[in-house]
């Protein structure tokens, strides 16, 4: 296997001739359990359920982390060396072997010593998609969740339905599973099945989402995130051409556009228009619940469906569920059944508990402007102020999307709410930081918002306890750091 760090192949839109290509030879050697890997960044959300597949299909699996090494959420090191994973410092000192195959994000950079030295001793790279497109292509049912928002939701859903219905799935997700959380898998965001499913969210972001083969793929929606809509249309339209079924989101405008180029498409959404439907004014909105009647419009069957996660987001979500593990073969009642047991994903609206005064404290992952409108568009749908608290994942992303960002936290909220900015998350890096919360902020107030910045995190949590009221709804929001579930989880502890 020669290096394989080709991120400039997905960037640069080369034909789909030499995609096929270069797929081929990511093939030749289909037993990828037979080398020794290395993951540097295990810890991230990408990363960890790909190593943990990997590891469970019984390859040789060792890795560092930049959070490791800062003492950041010990316990899940801990965790992954009681698996057998051999960790080490991101000091190079991991890599001591030509055979050893380097795992690496497309953010890890050339001069971090892991990367250093894997060129040193010749050793073979793989980005962590290249890996992930590997074992997916490989796998006799790929089901592939694509979209802007709402991936890891609908990969959890389908990876519970396929479960629940004795299809022993794979699953690959960027997110804990709540129903696969055991003692011993407290970060079940994978599983290892032996059945023929692969379920898996795909990225579009740095656009390998173009080196996927789905027997299904489902697309959600199609907004802003990090790419133009120009190049996202592009991204979205060659996935749902190259799937055996493609399942389309019709209520999403952008999505809906698209249909026209899968050849086999199966539709969902809430209107008459769908395949895969909701009955009009059967919708029943709770504070942490959702109910409503799921209507098959190919054979006219009608289906109760409880779900425990909140918010019109979540119905999409669960539709699109219901519609991609129909395109796999399941039946839509045991579809709808499956739901009504699905607990959620971590940082998915997770509720982390309410003070003895009544305000109630939310760990959420939106982080750009289609996320978070759901996640606020969910809490207002009842009474209660809000405390929008956001750290954005990135000066990058916060330049790029800063505006719509700004409107939506702006606009969705009411003049009694607040939201307070940290500065963006900074683990290292040569980025440029010029741009920071405090652009936002002056753009969510220019808009008639009402809006804060303070710089340090601890610094919010005491202005948020100062701030907050009997019920209040306090919701902590952000990517890319796995220490805002601590942080929400001490907020409450302070409100308490």
């Amino acid at each position: 296997m020669e290096w394989l760090g080709r991120t400039d192949l997905f960037r640069s839109g080369l034909a789909t001739r030499r995609l096929r290509a270069y797929r081929s030879e990511m093939l030749a050697d289909p037993d990828l359990t037979t080398r020794p890997w290395f993951f540097c960044g295990i810890g991230g959300s990408g990363m960890l359920p790909l190593a943990l597949i990997l590891r469970g299909m019984g390859a040789n699996v060792a890795g560092s982390d930049r959070s490791r090494d800062q003492g950041r959420t010990p316990e899940k090191f801990v965790w992954l060396e009681s698996l057998g994973f051999s960790l080490f410092p991101q000091d190079g000192s991991g890599i001591s072997s030509a055979d050893q195959v380097l795992v690496a994000s497309a953010a890890v950079e050339d001069t971090v010593p892991e990367m250093v030295r894997a060129r040193e001793l010749g050793c073979p790279r793989m980005s962590r998609a290249e890996l992930l497109a590997s074992l997916f292509n490989a796998a006799p049912q790929g089901i592939a969740l694509g979209g802007t928002s709402g991936k890891s939701t609908v990969t959890g859903m389908i990876g519970w339905i396929m479960t629940q219905a004795g299809r022993d799935p794979t699953i690959m997700n960027g997110a804990v599973m709540k129903n696969f959380v055991a003692p011993d898998a407290p970060f079940a965001s994978a599983r290892v099945g032996a059945g023929d499913a692969f379920v898996s969210e795909v990225d579009e972001s740095d656009g390998s989402i173009a080196l996927y083969r789905p027997a299904v793929a489902v697309l959600n929606n199609v907004s802003l995130d990090h790419k133009s809509l120009e190049e996202l249309r592009e991204l979205f339209g060659d996935f749902l051409a190259r799937a055996g079924v493609a399942v389309i989101n019709v209520d999403d405008a952008e999505s809906a556009t698209l249909l026209p180029r899968a050849a086999n498409a199966l539709t969902f959404g809430t209107g008459e228009e769908a395949a895969i439907s909701i009955a009009p004014g059967s919708i029943v909105e709770g504070p942490t619940s959702l109910t409503a009647t799921v209507i098959d419009r190919r054979d006219g069957g009608a289906h109760a469906l409880t779900l425990q996660v909140p918010g019109r987001h979540n119905l999409a979500n669960a539709l699109a569920a219901i519609a991609g593990a129909a395109a796999a073969g399941v039946a839509v009642a045991d579809a709808v059944s499956a739901l009504g047991t699905f607990v959620g994903l971590a940082r998915r609206f997770d509720i982390v508990g309410t003070s003895p005064s009544g305000i109630t404290v939310i760990d959420d992952f939106g982080h750009n402007p289609e996320k978070i409108a759901a996640t606020l568009a969910t809490l207002k749908a009842h009474p209660g102020r809000v405390i929008a608290f956001f750290q954005p994942h990135g000066y990058g992303p916060l330049r790029q999307m800063g505006a719509e960002l700004a409107e939506v936290l702006a606009t969705r909220l009411a003049p009694d709410d607040v939201t307070i900015l940290c500065d963006p998350v900074y683990f290292g890096g040569t980025v440029d930081r010029s741009v920071g919360s405090e652009r936002i902020v002056a753009l969510v107030n220019d808009h008639g918002g009402h809006a804060e910045h303070i710089a340090k995190r601890d610094d919010c949590a005491m202005r948020i306890v100062d701030l907050a009221r009997p019920g209040d709804r306090v919701v902590v929001m952000g990517a890319r750091d796995d220490t805002l579930a601590l942080f929400a989880k001490d907020l409450l502890a302070r409100l308490a």
